[in-house]
């Protein structure tokens, strides 16, 4: 396993194993140290992907008991196995206007918070430690809360609980960190700076151009995806009629004569 952080490259395989059954609603988890035997990793890195699996409400841990699997708490506005562009369009549509109406309320101790949570995306990017994305989220929430509208924060917070489950749309957001890392701190220190100048077009515009890369790499992953399933599908239909082939079933039919 290389390249994403290691134990959400299990998590990963965790949640296609739920999703399959093959670890059914209700079920316990095998212990610590054969799932590590399973995905050929350490114990402290099982730990990890059950810390993340616990905050997606996909296991629950019960002390002495072990680890089990809950049913999934999707919402259901998010739910029903929509599509990946769909709900980045979602997100750039309701925080971009979030941002616009933020901007027309936030206070000076929601900007201070906003500040430090930037201040811990750069140490992040310091340490090249873009696997959690807990200051992020934490930066979107902050404006969430500024617009005063609870709706709004309850909408926001289900979209990003939705994208942690789906992987196409994390890979991408892990991608797009990881290509520039400073023009990630650089995107939201713009949407910062529009906040405190109290400019709503500004912050409309500065959200909608942070969610734009993501989008664009969304689209990349997709396209190459469907290269590679096409180009799956020609070899299948190659050897399926290949000469090769073909031969092999013509001696296998005069030798059973």
């Amino acid at each position: 396993m290389g390249g994403e952080r290691l134990y959400r490259q299990v998590v990963d395989q965790m949640l296609e194993l739920i999703d399959s059954g093959e670890y059914p609603v209700g079920s316990r988890l095998p212990p610590e140290r054969e799932l590590a035997e399973r995905f050929g990793v350490s114990r402290p890195t099982i730990r990890e992907a059950v810390i993340a699996l616990e905050v997606m409400e996909r296991i629950g841990v019960k002390s002495g008991s072990g680890m089990y699997i809950t049913e999934t708490k999707v919402p259901p506005m998010v739910s029903g196995g929509i599509a990946p562009f769909e709900l980045m369009e979602t997100r750039v549509l309701v925080e971009g206007e979030a941002a616009a109406l933020a901007a027309t309320m936030i206070t000076d101790e929601q900007l201070e918070e906003l500040e430090q949570a930037l201040e811990a995306m750069e140490q992040e990017n310091a340490v090249d430690d873009l696997g959690d994305d807990d200051a992020d989220r934490q930066f979107h929430a902050i404006i969430a809360k500024a617009t005063q509208n609870q709706t709004l924060q309850s909408i926001i917070e289900n979209l990003w609980t939705a994208q942690e489950g789906i992987r196409h749309i994390r890979m991408a957001h892990q991608a797009v960190c990881l290509k520039d890392v400073q023009l990630r701190c650089d995107e939201h220190r713009a949407i910062y700076n529009a906040l405190a100048k109290r400019d709503a077009h500004g912050a409309r515009v500065a959200m909608r151009r942070h969610f734009s890369r993501t989008l664009d790499a969304l689209h990349h992953a997709t396209e190459e995806e469907a290269v590679a399933e096409v180009r799956r599908k020609l070899s299948e239909a190659r050897e399926r009629f290949s000469v090769n082939r073909l031969e092999s079933s013509s001696a296998a039919r005069s030798a059973a004569k």
